[in-house]
């Protein structure tokens, strides 16, 4: 086998790994994590619900929309305002309006 070839056998190989690496800690972050309802400022939503008028992802229209998500570490949604029910506004929504 030629050695240009092996080496870049060798490097290919490895930056697979990487990347299969990097893919596991993403999905290992994403048990850490909760959807948090009434948060996410107009066009930073995670996704949302059928209730809204968007598809998914940065299509809010409304800051803090109760049924508009953002993926947050488990246990800080209530700390940052937010709501952990789908559709019930959380502090944050309700300091807005009022």
């Amino acid at each position: 086998m030629d050695k240009d070839l092996m080496a870049k056998s060798a490097v290919a190989g490895l930056l697979s790994l990487g990347l299969l690496a990097a893919g596991g800690a993403v999905a290992q972050d994403k048990k850490d994590m909760e959807k948090c309802w009434g948060i996410a400022k107009a066009g930073q939503n995670d996704c949302g619900s059928d209730k809204t008028a968007h598809s998914c992802a940065g299509q809010s229209k409304r800051d803090y929309d109760a049924n508009d998500f953002k993926a947050v570490k488990t246990g800080t949604c209530v700390q940052m305002g937010g709501s952990l029910v789908q559709g019930k506004p959380g502090k944050m929504a309700m300091e807005k309006k009022g």
